[in-house]
Parts: C-alpha cells; sequence; structure tokens
C-alpha cells in the first residue's frame, strides 16, 4: 500500500460525506452523545464518546485546548469578514468572504489599502496580502470587544442556521482568541471529564488560538498562537517517563506540545507543520473530528495513525455514516 504513505485518502469519495448540520443537542442528544470511532491500528470499533473512560487506562494524560472562541464574523451588505488571527503589532489577519444564500464563498477582491466599513460605525484597512487569502488588516478600535458587540460566530454553508456562540465553545474554554472552535473538545461534558479523573486519567490544558480553516489544499500554514504551561509539560515528561500515554484532543494540541517538544520553547507562535517526516515526540495519541480532507490536517493525522490505519478507520466512517464537522462524531487514534 505504498500509494497511502503519500495520500491516505487517494480514491476516496468525500464530495458527499454525512455532515452535522446543527450541534447535537439540536439533535436530542446530550452534548457528549456523539459517536465515537476508534482505531488502534488496523482495528476499528464503534462506541459512543461516554464510553471513553473506559477506552482509556489510568496513568493516561488527556491534554486540552482551553482556547476559547470569539464570534468572529461581522457582516456587511454583501460580504462578511472573518477575524482570524491576532498579531503582535495590533494587526489581524482577515478573511473576506462573499455572502451568498447557502453562506459564504471565498472572495478574491479587496485591494491594498482599501478601507471598509463595518457595522457600529468601525472602519477596517487592508494593508497587505498574507496569504492568497487572509489579508493583514486593521480595525480603528479593539477588535475582541467590537466583536463581542457586533460579530457572530462563523460558520460554513454546511451549518444552515445561526448558533449562539454558547454552542461554539467547550467545557475548557477559558482563554479567548480562537476564530473557530477546537471543536475536539466539544463533546466533552462536566461529567465526564469528573469520571476521567476519578478513572486515574490525568487532563491538563495547552492554548493553541485557532485560526480560520483552509478551505484550499496545499496552502502553506500561517503562525498561530500557543502556550504550553510547565506544570503540562511535567505532566508529559512524567506520563510518559511512568509507562502512560499522552492523548491530544484536537490537532491544535498536538502542534502546540510538538512545537514545545521540538524547540523547548513554552510560549509565543507556532509555524510548525505535523508530518509523517517529522514525527511526534510527545503524543501517543489523539481524539480528533472527521474532516474533508486538507493536505496539512491529513498528514498530521497520519503522523499520529500511520497511513494505512488512517484510510482503514476513514473507509468505515464513511461506511458507517458518522457525521463530519465541528459539530459531528469523533474519531480516536491509539498506538
Amino acid at each position: 500500500m505504498s500509494a497511502l504513505t503519500k495520500d491516505p485518502f487517494a480514491g476516496m469519495a468525500f464530495e458527499s460525506v454525512p455532515e452535522a448540520h446543527e450541534p447535537p443537542e439540536a439533535r436530542g442528544l446530550a452534548r457528549d452523545g456523539v459517536r465515537l470511532l476508534l482505531s488502534r491500528g488496523a482495528e476499528v470499533s464503534h462506541h459512543r464518546f461516554p464510553e471513553l473512560p473506559e477506552l482509556l487506562e489510568p496513568g493516561d494524560l488527556v491534554v486540552v485546548n482551553n482556547s476559547a472562541t470569539l464570534p468572529a464574523a461581522v457582516r456587511l451588505d454583501r460580504l462578511a469578514v472573518h477575524f482570524s488571527t491576532a498579531r503582535e503589532d495590533g494587526t489581524w489577519l482577515v478573511e473576506l468572504r462573499r455572502l451568498g444564500p447557502k453562506g459564504t464563498q471565498p472572495y478574491g477582491g479587496g485591494e491594498q489599502g482599501e478601507w471598509l466599513p463595518l457595522p457600529g460605525g468601525a472602519t477596517l484597512r487592508l494593508l497587505d496580502r498574507e496569504t492568497p487569502r487572509l489579508w493583514r488588516a486593521v480595525l480603528d478600535r479593539d477588535v475582541e470587544s467590537y466583536l463581542r458587540r457586533y460579530g457572530k460566530p462563523i460558520r460554513y454553508s454546511y451549518v444552515p442556521r445561526e448558533w449562539p456562540i454558547e454552542d461554539y465553545q467547550t467545557v475548557f474554554a477559558t482563554v479567548p482568541g480562537s476564530a473557530e472552535m477546537p471543536s475536539a473538545g466539544r463533546p466533552f461534558s462536566t461529567r465526564l471529564v469528573t469520571e476521567l479523573v476519578s478513572r486515574g486519567v490525568t487532563v491538563a490544558p495547552i492554548t493553541l488560538h485557532t485560526g480560520v480553516a483552509s478551505p484550499e489544499k496545499g496552502e502553506p500554514p500561517y503562525a498561530e498562537r500557543f502556550a504550553v504551561p510547565a506544570s503540562t509539560a511535567r505532566l508529559v515528561e512524567h506520563t510518559r517517563a511512568a509507562g502512560g500515554r499522552v492523548i491530544a484532543v484536537g490537532t491544535t494540541v498536538v502542534r502546540a506540545l510538538e512545537t514545545t517538544a521540538l524547540t523547548g520553547r513554552s510560549s509565543g507562535w507556532t509555524t510548525h507543520l505535523v508530518t509523517p517526516e517529522t514525527g511526534v515526540r510527545w503524543v501517543d495519541g489523539l481524539l480528533t473530528g472527521l474532516h474533508e480532507p486538507v493536505s496539512s490536517h491529513v498528514r498530521l493525522l497520519t503522523a499520529v495513525a500511520g497511513a494505512e490505519a488512517l484510510f482503514l478507520a476513514y473507509e468505515e466512517a464513511l461506511r458507517e455514516g458518522y457525521l463530519w464537522h465541528e459539530f459531528g462524531d469523533v474519531h480516536l487514534i491509539l498506538k
């Protein structure tokens, strides 16, 4: 299966994946009532998320992202501005998207130096392009305060109606800064976290503020802010030394932990791209959502799972109708 080494999803049909169109609570489920696909090498099994404590072992460490989601979308008459990432100089990376009857679509317009009038009398100035779709821009007032008043959660066409910002927060959310929800942590409930701890599984936080999702394959990654507390780093080292496993909740957690493992830096900005070539140093397992393949995301999953195991898991997820995207089902990868 050498072809899987390059593209584990080659030949797999993702044009019509089952999508979660609303939070599980709106489908009559509890927050933690989603399905959980477990893959361990070639072995794949089906579970509900409340079974997670039984699938882990005493002495394991679950690392979560405590970044809280901002209402990062601001709508104009024909465009939406998605505020992605705060920069140290006070500018922000933003994405311009065209409003349509079924959500927003990419918008290739905009000019350097252009001023965009926003609701509430605010003005956004486009400075220069950071990537083919992201602008570096400056707002004439404090961005987070402005978003709390005029912003909405970012949503795409597969979510046909608006949901309040509370539906885009995880139970771990304490540090505002993400443009989109670190969605792998959404199914956790307070009760389930308590059960994990009572069974001898430790839970520890990192912070990585997510930018807007990339809809284009091959787009280079851009820097995101992260922090790995010294206490979490010590727990990772202690867990591994004692023979336990470090389970990352979300690709954001993998990126933060592996940045610290690789560079020794505990905070700042990371552009580290986890791939099969770089491998993983601190992460033994990953809890993640189901998403259409985007090159950097797929390569990270392959680094943890291996190409053949990832192919088998996604083949099973498609066959069994697992729901994709931030309100959908989840996938637990264990080595």
